[in-house]
């Protein structure tokens, strides 16, 4: 518990039983505070974070191989990049292994949906992070129609297996589905066409994919429902505000982090004995 956090962010954002349909995307989950509040305490949360993030790398360092992966799913405009920069970004980048996905590769397409997303799991010690994950599988695939029912419909199971496989050998996952309203993208997609400097984040498709929302919204709501799991449960993160929902994110971290209960590994070298050294060197 934190100032303004009238709960635990992993409590107050748990999607168990959540319905899309009726999630208000403008609020704040667990938060008391405005704006300037919430931006306060982001800079304040990011140190703490770094802080968290550091145990960590030092422990991967001193071979401990747990690490932790972050995976952020939302639409276009949702905040997963501003995640990724005011986030991530204030934690050392040499302890962060960062993945964003595309449209797979035709070399990515000859493999199982799952080759690619092994490849970038994170290294022991290593904060992960995907921007976009396997779950594009069930998400673009199913609204799409790229491959038959029967695949999409197997491939909820396969993930759950995956993700079990992913936790057991000490991956914690914190899985955040980022949600904004259809009115919300439309401003967002309009300030990229109104700024020459944010052209290049725009994409023509942006506009037709706005055509699928209510598929999109039944895709989720079943990507909520059938992996949702008690080893890597989905936290929904409401994002029209996006202060909130990059706090809410950096609230999600320092409490996976915490929970790996870590310390600094115990030196290799009599320190004392160095201190001597280095004085008469």
């Amino acid at each position: 518990m934190t100032e303004h956090w009238m709960e635990p962010a992993s409590r107050a954002l748990r999607a168990d039983g959540l319905r899309i349909a009726r999630l208000d995307t403008s609020a704040r989950p667990g938060f008391q505070g405005g704006k300037s509040d919430g931006k306060r305490l982001l800079a304040e949360r990011g140190e703490v974070l770094a802080a968290e993030q550091e145990l960590l790398y030092a422990n991967g360092r001193a071979g401990d191989r747990r690490s932790v992966l972050l995976v952020l799913q939302g639409m276009d405009t949702a905040g997963k990049g501003g995640i990724v920069r005011h986030v991530i970004g204030s934690v050392d980048p040499q302890g962060v292994d960062h993945t964003a996905f595309g449209v797979p590769t035709e070399e990515e397409k000859q493999h199982h949906f799952l080759w690619r997303i092994r490849r970038a799991l994170p290294r022991g010690g290593q904060l992960g992070v995907f921007d976009r994950s396997h779950y594009e599988d069930v998400l673009v695939a199913r609204v799409h129609g790229l491959v038959p029912e029967q695949v999409w419909q197997g491939r909820y199971e396969e993930i759950n297996r995956f993700e079990r496989e992913l936790t057991e050998s000490g991956t914690t996952l914190v899985k955040v589905a980022l949600f904004v309203s259809l009115d919300e993208q439309k401003k967002r997609l309009r300030q990229r066409l109104e700024r020459p400097e944010k052209y290049w984040k725009f994409s023509p498709a942006d506009i037709d994919e706005r055509g699928y929302w209510p598929a999109y919204q039944d895709a989720y709501q079943a990507m909520l429902d059938r992996t949702g799991t008690g080893h890597a449960p989905w936290y929904v993160v409401p994002a029209d505000a996006k202060w909130y929902a990059r706090l809410a994110v950096t609230e999600l971290l320092i409490e996976a982090l915490r929970n790996l209960d870590l310390s600094w590994p115990a030196p290799t070298f009599d320190p004392a004995a160095e201190l001597r050294r280095l004085d008469n060197s």
